[in-house]
């Protein structure tokens, strides 16, 4: 299989109701470009709502400025708390939901995959995974976690997006083969 010389633009997503990072890169066969990264903010003084639409704001702003073409957003951990918990699922409802209002496909990628793909192993500390996003895009300038955990998504979903393309397209293969009926044998008297 041949490795494509195009360049994709893609932007990953770390959700988050106080911090959502997002962070862009362009993937060029196995070569990988830095883009752009930031921090979307929301102040704990709003109201949920308004938390959310600064979140969903925010994200709007990075996809029509950078124009991406794919989206990959990092699932959450179950949390104890289920409010908390609860929360982060609104947030990251929103951080699927901006790429896709878009017309981006979104991929969801498990944060232990991600730390695997990036570093090595899936247990990683945060401040190993913004190592290793510093090692494979020097010119980031990731001023936070969620930013560094952000492009750490994207990268992963570069590494990635070749098989899962590979999967979807077998799939709608075997959905659209048709069925081949069992022709009976059995002798009528």
């Amino acid at each position: 299989m041949l490795m494509s010389t195009q360049a994709i633009r893609i932007i990953g997503i770390d959700p988050g109701l106080r911090n959502t990072g997002w962070g862009i890169i362009e993937s060029v066969g196995s070569r990988l470009v830095f883009i752009a990264c930031g921090t979307v903010h929301s102040r704990a003084t709003d109201t949920l709502a308004e938390r959310l639409r600064s979140v969903h704001d925010g994200l709007a702003a990075a996809i029509a400025e950078h124009a991406p073409v794919e989206a990959a957003v990092e699932e959450t951990f179950v949390n104890r708390d289920p409010q908390s918990a609860l929360k982060l699922g609104q947030a990251r409802g929103v951080a699927m939901l901006v790429p896709a209002l878009n017309g981006l496909p979104v991929a969801e990628y498990a944060a232990n995959l991600v730390k695997k793909t990036v570093v090595g192993a899936g247990h990683a500390e945060k401040t190993q995974v913004a190592m290793m996003v510093k090692a494979l895009l020097p010119r980031s300038d990731a001023m936070s976690a969620d930013a560094a955990d952000a492009l750490a998504v994207a990268i992963c979903h570069a590494q990635h997006r070749a098989s899962r393309a590979l999967v979807a397209s077998m799939s709608q293969v075997s959905a659209k083969a048709p069925v081949k009926k069992k022709v009976s044998t059995k002798v009528s008297k």
